[in-house]
């Protein structure tokens, strides 16, 4: 078993489960009951954990929205919300997420995955990636589905971040690799039509050069791993998957 194939395996599910819990029926509860709507929470949410930063530097770590929709989740939410409540509670959102949908793994199961989650996290330097940074200050949970959600938090941030370097890397516009990557997300993160590329062979190629890139990048982070841990680890990401996919949350 190759770090590679591994990173191949877990990378989509990761994604999905990472950011499962953002537009969740409980998160936009939790997000009313703070005068916010889920999109505001969103936005206070997950760049509040860069800090008291400006617009610019959250639209360097979003780099696939556009900057009317950094306007929106940032700049203008800030008016309504207080990052230092804000934030830990998104993260609780989250965690609440987690319970309700990974309670049924067994918890050997959710700390073997967790701990060697940890240990790539605790290994990638500083300074990258700035979610990925903003997130690691988070305290680590006593609870294995929470340090095992946390975790997958984490690497979904990662994994973008190093996206972000890949696709800045084959030079394509962030407003392309986004289209290319999703239209129906192109138009959630704030594009038009006008912003939109015209498909070509070109396109496709350098997003899979991109992609390819990401994935080694992103294997390599995975080598600290022994072949137990990196077991251990494409394990609990599986589990986590098929809990999702067999009900979710409630």
């Amino acid at each position: 078993m190759t770090t590679y194939l591994v990173e191949t395996n877990v990378a989509g599910p990761i994604q999905t489960l990472g950011m499962s819990y953002y537009f969740d029926s409980n998160t936009a509860e939790l997000a009313a009951g703070m005068g916010l709507n889920v999109f505001e929470f969103y936005g206070l949410g997950r760049a509040g954990v860069l800090g008291d930063v400006d617009a610019d530097t959250v639209t360097e770590a979003f780099y696939f929205f556009h900057d009317n929709a950094i306007d929106m989740l940032w700049t203008r939410s800030r008016e309504k919300g207080d990052i230092e409540v804000v934030v830990p509670a998104h993260l609780e959102a989250a965690y609440q997420y987690a319970e309700r949908t990974f309670a049924g793994i067994d918890d050997a199961t959710l700390r073997a995955y967790a701990d060697a989650a940890r240990i790539v996290i605790d290994a990638v330097p500083g300074g990258r990636y700035s979610l990925f940074d903003g997130y690691r200050a988070a305290e680590v949970p006593a609870s294995p589905v929470r340090a095992a959600y946390l975790a997958t938090i984490l690497l979904r941030e990662l994994r973008g971040g190093v996206h972000i370097d890949s696709v800045k890397a084959v030079e394509i516009a962030a407003a392309h690799a986004c289209y290319a990557t999703n239209a129906t997300i192109f138009k959630l993160h704030g594009y038009s039509e006008d912003d939109a590329p015209t498909p070509s062979e070109e396109l496709t190629e350098a997003m899979q050069r991109a992609e390819t890139m990401t994935t080694t990048q992103m294997a390599v982070y995975l080598e600290v791993l022994s072949a137990e841990q990196l077991s251990a680890f494409e394990a609990g990401v599986n589990a986590m998957a098929a809990a999702q996919a067999a009900g979710g949350a409630a």
